[in-house]
This record gives structure tokens, sequence and C-alpha cells, in this order.
């Protein structure tokens, strides 16, 4: 039984008797929302599924994406996760699983039978959900998780992209009103609004729909351009609490390594202050969202131990000022194919040992953006490209994100977009002959009696959960 819904209380979450109750956990990226690196697709999902449709026919390709979608997360899953002290879990999905584009504002029910699943899996060993829409329509950032195609974010410029998805969302809160191991809803992923102010309006648009129908959930709100900042945000919402992602560059193949100076330690720390700034100065809760380093794999990297310590060493810091501020967390992510997960697929599965020479294409081309690896090749094209359109065209380095310099947008729209788009059908094609019985193994290949734990991460984890755990209960 869970002690009610949870609800916020100033700079607090707590039950219905007034505990505290410090979320910590993980996302299930990858599953209702799939990403190209977490499962080995190139570009985006609504291309990976059309690819292996016309590959596999409809019947094939209907059969292998359900059961996927049954395989990645089981009551084994849910069991692992609660025995590391952990007791959340974000559940990021797709729009598509509950509307079609051709067909606007008419729901299908079907959405809801894996996420009824999951939902039901983790109340039974008392851990809550957080639902994420992780993908709007006509995608709400320039990112391939927006699954957009592209990217242009049409949603900021589109009321009709906004108002389903705010429908949708009244869907959603009918079906969930009365869960209250569901911990509430986190409306936009990763939003990126060119304007700012669009984001907080929709937020003041979003809110009082809702409430309409659920007066009682939490509503989870990602700040702008990656859940990292705060502009025209000035008001907080009833109920509410607001989200940050914290990744560090120093936990990616391209970033510094992290050793732990003072410097890196105190370089964390502010990060973290910069990104919640917003929710320090309104004294309400902060939600670390998304944050968590990449891992090198031995098989193919001499130094991975060295530098997955580092990585491991980086993520405990990051945790320690977590600890600090007393902030609920989610790390990014739960399982993939080996890079970032905490359970990930064998390399000797079926499904990797498919697709291992693509991913070996994948990681020369660079298509893609997470974890990705530096390339001369590369490098040796867009370096001189990115220099000759900052040369010509300054105005190009204001481009938003205004984060990402011009070799950044190059990327994302020639590799990451068109070029991975590209490699669809190939990478389909890889289960041209495939039965029915093999594309139950690839699939199975994602259950957990089948997959790998990174033992450092989650040891980390479970004992900063367990620190948490001594902090609400104080």
């Amino acid at each position: 039984m869970s002690n009610g819904f949870l609800r916020v209380d100033g700079e607090r979450v707590v039950d219905e008797k007034g505990n505290s109750v410090i979320l910590r956990g993980a996302g299930l990226g990858g599953w209702m929302n799939m990403e190209n690196f977490i499962t080995g697709y190139p570009g985006h999902e609504h291309q990976h599924r059309a690819a292996m449709m016309k590959v596999l026919g409809k019947e094939k390709q209907e059969f292998f994406f359900d059961k996927f979608l049954e395989y990645f997360f089981i009551e084994d899953d849910a069991k692992f996760f609660a025995s590391l002290g952990l007791n959340c879990i974000r559940l990021p999905f797709n729009y598509r699983h509950f509307e079609d584009d051709m067909n606007p504002r008419v729901l299908k029910e079907s959405g809801f039978k894996h996420l009824d699943r999951v939902i039901d899996l983790c109340a039974k060993h008392h851990i809550y959900t957080i639902l994420d829409l992780h993908t709007c329509p006509g995608g709400q950032n320039p990112d391939w998780h927006s699954d957009s195609g592209s990217s242009y974010a049409a949603f900021w410029d589109h009321k009709d992209h906004q108002d389903r998805t705010i429908w949708l969302w009244e869907e959603i809160a009918k079906h969930y009103k009365d869960n209250a191991w569901v911990a509430g809803y986190n409306p936009i992923n990763e939003p990126c609004d060119p304007e700012h102010w669009r984001l907080p309006a929709f937020y003041d648009r979003f809110e009082p729909a809702i409430r309409k129908i659920d007066p009682v959930h939490i509503l989870w709100f990602d700040g702008n351009t990656f859940a990292a900042e705060w502009k025209h945000f000035d008001h907080v919402l009833p109920n509410s609490v607001y989200s940050l992602h914290d990744y560090s560059q120093m936990g990616f193949p391209t970033g510094d390594r992290f050793k732990g100076t003072d410097d890196q330690l105190q370089k964390i720390e502010q990060q973290f202050l910069r990104k919640a700034s917003f929710m320090q100065e309104r004294k309400v809760v902060a939600w670390n969202g998304e944050f968590g380093p990449v891992y090198s794999d031995p098989r193919v990297d001499a130094d991975a131990e060295e530098i997955n310590q580092e990585r491991y060493n980086l993520l405990g810091a990051q945790l320690a000022v977590y600890d600090k501020y007393q902030i609920p967390w989610s790390i990014w992510l739960y399982k993939d194919i080996g890079v970032q997960g905490m359970v990930y697929t064998d390399p000797e599965s079926l499904w990797n040992k498919t697709i291992q020479p693509f991913l070996e294409k994948k990681k020369k081309y660079q298509l893609d953006s997470w974890g990705k690896y530096p390339s001369k090749e590369v490098e040796a094209l867009f370096a001189p490209l990115g220099e000759f359109i900052d040369s010509v065209c300054p105005e190009a380095t204001h481009t938003y994100p205004t984060t990402w310099p011009t070799r950044r947008h190059l990327a994302r729209n020639v590799l990451e977009t068109f070029l991975a788009q590209a490699f669809s059908l190939e990478f389909a094609s890889l289960f041209k002959d495939f039965s029915l019985e093999q594309l139950d193994e690839a699939a199975k290949s994602f259950s957990f009696a089948k997959c790998k734990q990174r033992g450092g991460l989650n040891k980390i984890m479970s004992e900063h959960a367990e620190v948490h755990k001594k902090n609400a209960s104080a």
C-alpha cells in the first residue's frame, strides 16, 4: 500500500501523512520512446519503425515491437530496481502510441497496454512512476529524441501541436487520476523554445486544463533549452516541481576526463546551482530529471576500465552535490545496449550480434550524438565548413540553441538527420530473413535474465539512495 498521493509542500515532496518522500531512480528511456543510441538503430524512431515495416511486413513488424515492449521491462526488472533501494522510475513515451498525425485527437487505447503493465509492476514493488511525454506533436526540441524527423521544433510555431498535447494529457489524466503510485506528470521533455516566453505560457495553459480533470497529481515542469534555462519564468504553479537536466561533459568521450580536482568538483556544483537558480530563488522543489555519464566498451577500448572508473567517480561527485541539496533525481538510464544503462544487453545476444557491424559504422560516421567518439575523417569535412559559415555569416553563431556551435548544428542536420535516416533501410534489412521465432529471440535480448548489470554504476546509485532514505526519515 502507498501512503496516498504525493504532493508538494514547499521545497519537499511529501505523502498524505506529511512524510518527506525523496524520489530517486532512473528513466526507462528507449522503451515507449525509442532512441537510436539506446537500441542501435539510426535516425528517428518513426523512421526506424517504417523501415522495419517495409522490410518485415505488417505482421512481423507489429509482432517484434510488441515483444520488444514486453521484454524490455518485466517483473524481474522491478524486483531488481527495488532491491537497490530506488523508488521511482521516469517513464518516457512517444505521443504516437496514443494518436496518429493523420487521425488527430482520436485516442488509441492500445497505447495504455504496456504503460499500464509497467506502472502496475512498479506499484507492486513500491516504486513510484513519473509519466514523461518525451515526444510531442511537431517536435518540442531539435534533437533525435523528439522524433520529428528534422531539427525544426515545430511545436512552438503551431498552436494545434500544443492543443493536441494538452488534449493527450487530458486523456492520460483521466486514465491515471486515481492511481496514487503515479507520482505525477512530466508534460514536455527538454523543451527548446527559441523565444523562451512561449514555454511558461504553455505551462500556464496546461496546468488549469489538467487540474479540471486531475486536481491531485504533481506536475513536473522541465526548464527551457533541454531543461537548463528559466528565462521568462516569473511565477510558480501550484503543486508543481521544476526540473533541470544536469549532464556533465566530463562524462562523455569528447569531454575532459574527470580527475576529481578541486576545480572540477567546483564546476559540478556551480553547474547544478546555475540550472537550479529558479527553484532556489522561488523555494520550490528542484528535480534532476536526467544526468549520468556514458561508459567505454572494454572490448574496443584498452583504457576502458580506467575511463569507466573515472566516470563512476564523476557520478559519485554529482550525487554528493544532490545529497547536499536534498533533491530528487532520476539518472539516465535504466537499460540499453551497453552505452549508459544500469542494465544492458549481452554482447553475445542475438540482437547485439546482429547489429554489431552496423554499430561500428554508426560510430565511424558519428550518426549518433550521444556518446559519440572523435573522428578525424568527419572533423576534416566539417571543421572547414563550420569555419567558412562562421566567417561569411557571423550571425550563424547565434542560431538557437545558442549553446551549440555551428559545427554542432551541421552534425545535427547532416549526419544525425539526413545521413542517419538514409541508413534506416540498411539497418532494418539486417532482420529481413528473420522468422517470428528469431524476432522473438532478438526482442528477448532485452529481457532482464539475458542482460548484464553495470555493477559499478548500480553500487553508487544504491549507496546514494540510502543516503536519501536516511535524510528523508530524519
